[in-house]
């Protein structure tokens, strides 16, 4: 939508212009599309029947409102996305610090504009994209840098003394009048910076040095905090909690299938690679099935919580690390390879917070623990569990497969082999071949053989066969016949 040609007070009245408060005003536009049933917030996944309607209900409250949840839970997009309940302009007085609505001005500058020009006062016009402003709480912010403070260099240009208002210099918040403020980890805030918010939020007052201003700001306050930070790094004063309308729990992707969304919206971007890749879908389960592992793991702070960022780096990486395979092969397409996961180890490192369980285990040995949990429990979805104790009068769908491990001296699966001596390889193996063809008879060729892989380390994850890392790929030997051997 283009600007409105209204340039002057005079022309602003008599257009029918109605001030309105900004949160009246994301009110009645998100009514409007309520009405309309048109999507509130976009490419937010999960939250449909949990975060979205309580926020709806919030905005249509007219609350503040707090996003209390962990880290990667979409927080600080959703706080964007309000931007799109406001109006596409809104007038302003022209050369306003604080956006003063010409038909309610505030500050000095405005309202002494006005008793000067009268209806000639010059209206200028501020785009919904403008009103958004974002600040991290740190330790080092003051109430300078939010409220405001007096400026001696405006003082002595103006020739004023500090008793006058007009050596004010402003903050982020009144410049943020009319606006959608938001504090991102409010607990990281010193709680006496937090006690300067009391009165914006409910009175509409601000003191700067002294002075005592009646500035009714129109403001939507948003503020995000991590659970976690209740206790550790700080905490949000209760006068100040009192004082947010709506606290409200996000939460991490509840199933696989929403968090496959998640990684394949956000991976979009950065997916165009020279070589054509393609990911069986089985590798996109286990990848975000490495989330859900770290989440309940022994090993990882559950507090600190584990980032939707962790699949969407270790996507990257996966393609990355096949990119490299076909790339050094002088290929044109690949196929995402089980072996390639190992390529995803630095994206899970630092995305998880260990305990001090975990720090003795180290991260690394973690990152690959998780992996393999991942696999297994893939793997048991489509392929009978791997029991460690088989009674005699049961058949195992292993025996023939582990047999044949028995009878090798092992296996190797080197990184770099291509294509064609990828598959001949796995193919050798007659029962690995006959045991997928039984358990998953339609997969595509290409998914066929990362099903093969995926079988070797599921087992080798169950104990039944053990798996070592070489310089260059993997080798699977009968864990056994290896230890008979050495002896």
């Amino acid at each position: 939508m283009s600007q409105p040609k209204i340039k002057t007070l005079k022309e602003l009245k008599a257009a029918g212009y109605t001030s309105r408060s900004i949160k009246d005003e994301m009110r009645d536009n998100l009514i409007n599309r309520l009405q309309k049933d048109e999507v509130s917030f976009t490419g937010i996944h999960g939250y449909e029947q949990t975060v979205i309607p309580q926020l709806e209900r919030a905005i249509l409250s007219k609350h503040n409102i707090n996003l209390l949840g962990l880290r990667g839970q979409a927080k600080t997009r959703l706080a964007r996305q309000m931007v799109g309940l406001l109006n596409p302009f809104v007038p302003i007085v022209a050369g306003s610090e604080i956006n003063d609505d010409p038909l309610k001005p505030l500050s000095r500058f405005a309202i002494d504009l006005i008793a000067e020009k009268g209806d000639d006062t010059p209206i200028a016009w501020l785009a919904r994209e403008d009103r958004f402003s974002e600040k991290l709480a740190t330790p080092d912010v003051t109430v300078a840098d939010l409220i405001g403070d007096v400026d001696p260099i405006k003082a002595a240009n103006l020739k004023l003394t500090y008793a006058d208002d007009r050596v004010i210099h402003f903050g982020m918040i009144p410049r943020a009048n009319r606006s959608i403020f938001v504090i991102n980890e409010l607990p990281d805030l010193q709680a006496r910076i937090q006690v300067a918010l009391f009165n914006i939020l409910q009175e509409g007052d601000i003191q700067i040095r002294g002075f005592k201003l009646r500035l009714p700001l129109d403001m939507q306050f948003v503020f995000t905090a991590n659970p976690e930070d209740y206790t550790n790094r700080g905490s949000i004063v209760t006068p100040l909690k009192d004082r947010i309308g709506s606290q409200i729990l996000t939460h991490y992707p509840q199933d696989l299938e929403v968090a496959k969304i998640i990684t394949a919206q956000e991976t979009q971007a950065t997916s165009e690679r020279t070589v054509a890749i393609h990911v069986p879908d089985m590798a996109k389960d286990i990848l975000e099935q490495i989330s859900f592992e770290a989440r309940n793991s022994e090993f990882i702070d559950a507090k600190s919580g584990v980032s939707a960022r962790l699949s969407i780096s270790g996507y990257d990486n996966l393609l990355s690390a096949t990119e490299r395979r076909a790339l050094r092969s002088k290929a044109k397409n690949a196929t995402v390879r089980l072996s390639d996961f190992m390529g995803i180890i630095p994206a899970i490192t630092g995305k998880v917070e260990l305990v001090y369980e975990g720090e003795q285990e180290g991260a690394a040995e973690v990152a690959e623990r998780l992996l393999n949990d991942a696999v297994k429990t893939q793997f048991e979805n489509y392929y009978p569990a791997v029991k460690k104790l088989q009674k005699q009068s049961e058949p195992d769908p292993y025996q023939e497969l582990l047999q044949w491990f028995f009878e090798q001296s092992g296996f190797e699966l080197p990184d770099d082999l291509g294509y064609e001596d990828y598959c001949t390889r796995l193919d050798g193996i007659k029962p690995l071949q006959r045991l997928v063809d039984k358990y998953q008879p339609d997969l595509l060729e290409q998914d066929r053989y990362f099903d093969m892989e995926l079988v070797l380390w599921a087992l080798a994850s169950s104990d039944k066969l053990s798996k070592h890392a070489l310089a260059n790929g993997m080798e699977f030997k009968d864990i056994y016949g290896s230890y008979i051997s050495g002896l």
